[in-house]
């Protein structure tokens, strides 16, 4: 109980530290990109790190195989990639943010999990 209590006055000194940091990693998140892919590189698939998709890109070869079904699984799976890599790069940058606040490993910052 001590030592919850004891992180909880922890991130109160830090209040003004972690807004500044916060508004940091907002600007760092449009800057995070991911790409995926799928067929051997028959749909490229990128996002970023508000877990949007900025860009697909489907090749020739993709798209003379007219089969929707195929298509429809590479796009779903090269986007599943993008934005998974996306949240691996999210969750490393929160870890560098809680550590430079001195939160303990693991503590989630709302909003960033």
């Amino acid at each position: 109980m001590f030592k919850e209590m004891g992180q909880i006055a922890n991130l109160m000194r830090n209040l003004p530290k972690m807004k500044e940091q916060m508004e940091e990693m907002q600007s760092k998140l449009e800057k995070i990109h991911a790409d995926g892919d799928a067929g051997a590189g028959m749909v490229r698939v990128r996002a970023n790190g508000k877990m949007e998709l900025v860009s697909i890109t489907i090749s020739d070869d993709a798209l003379k195989m007219q089969d929707k079904a195929c298509l429809e699984e590479l796009i779903r799976s090269a986007s599943n990639q993008a934005l998974a890599k996306a949240k691996l790069a999210i969750a490393e940058e929160t870890a560098k943010m809680s550590q430079s606040l001195g939160l303990p490993g693991g503590f989630q910052i709302p909003g960033f999990s």
